[in-house]
């Protein structure tokens, strides 16, 4: 039974850590959009909410929501991946650089637009989302400069993280030289540069010779076949994965049933319970669980400090409504009020 937790000033101490990283994050660059108003009638002209709009707003995400969650932890970013030639690229790329991001591994796609997901909210409840994407595969020049990127970044990045949402960013010859940078040391936990996938189940077979994973709930039981109903069978699904990919670790979060960690080392896996807070909105949350624990495995943290600085900064993020990322002084808050007697189950 693992039942050692992470002290607060262990955690503010890590989180202070990573303003001195350098991340490379290369995956699909989603526009998002909301739509906010007020819904106060039904439509005579089919069964649907009248939304009186009050305001609209643009948001970096998929991979973007990633940058931006490293971003306001202080953490500096190299991004590569692919826009449109349209206005909604240009208008991404410009929220992603007011940030920070180093965006000169993004290319432009000329053949097909810019990913756009646009919400409409009323009452804080989302009445529709409307998708507008292209996901077949890439040129070859585009895919084989993706790679080149990534690749020549490694020497100098603290660890490279891949945010596959099947958009196209992500293709064989990608994770096949990331892969072999593994291989031949230049990636990986005991290289000190992790490279961690945020995988999607329709590329299950694109991931070998990994350092972790961070599939949700949903994303493991469709990959290993596992039904997940308890913590201890998210770490069965856990060791099926690490197995599947040839990974050093495995993280899978769970929603409601917390976060479990498969450790490199062959010791128990942790398992860390869901933080007790009212729940508006999960979308984004795993960016975020993604993003805190590379971070934090990369400046220097052992799994079980940056799984808790990872959970607790999830708990943040669900409490707000759309895909927010974290903030350094929420984060801060939400450690100083930290309880580890509640947050943590143990193991097995």
């Amino acid at each position: 039974m693992q039942s050692t937790y992470s002290t607060k000033e262990e955690l503010l101490s890590l989180l202070e850590k990573l303003t001195t990283l350098q991340i490379t994050i290369v995956g699909d660059l989603i526009l998002d959009r909301y739509i906010w108003g007020k819904a106060s009638r039904i439509s005579d002209e089919a069964p649907v909410p009248i939304v009186n709009v009050s305001d609209t707003e643009s948001r970096p995400g998929g991979a973007g929501n990633v940058v931006t969650n490293l971003l306001n932890l202080g953490v500096g970013v190299s991004l590569c991946g692919y826009i449109g030639d349209d206005a909604e690229g240009k208008e991404l790329l410009a929220l992603l650089e007011s940030q920070g991001a180093e965006t000169e591994g993004v290319f432009i796609a000329r053949e097909r637009p810019t990913v756009v997901k646009t919400r409409v909210i009323a009452r804080g409840q989302q009445v529709v989302r409307i998708d507008r994407e292209e996901t077949g595969v890439l040129p070859v020049s585009i895919q084989e400069g993706i790679a080149a990127y990534v690749v020549s970044k490694a020497d100098s990045a603290s660890a490279v993280i891949v945010s596959d949402y099947a958009k196209g960013a992500i293709s064989k010859v990608t994770m096949d030289k990331l892969g072999a940078a593994v291989q031949n040391g230049t990636l990986g936990i005991g290289a000190g540069c992790p490279l961690v996938v945020d995988p999607h189940p329709r590329h299950t077979y694109l991931y070998n010779n990994i350092s972790f994973a961070k599939p949700n709930r949903a994303e493991a039981e469709s990959i290993t076949g596992v039904t997940i109903e308890t913590a201890e069978d998210g770490l069965r699904a856990a060791q099926k994965l690490k197995d599947i990919w040839n990974a050093e670790m495995m993280l899978v979060s769970l929603g409601d049933l917390g976060l479990v960690i498969l450790p490199p080392d062959g010791t128990p896996g942790l398992i860390r319970k869901t933080e007790a807070r009212e729940v508006f909105d999960v979308s984004g949350a795993g960016d975020c669980v993604t993003a805190v624990f590379t971070a934090a495995l990369a400046a220097g943290g052992d799994y079980r400090t940056a799984g808790d600085l990872a959970n607790i900064a999830a708990g943040v993020v669900v409490s707000e409504v759309g895909t927010v990322p974290i903030r350094k002084p929420a984060l801060i808050e939400a450690i100083e009020q930290f309880n580890p007697e509640d947050q943590i189950s143990g193991g097995s």
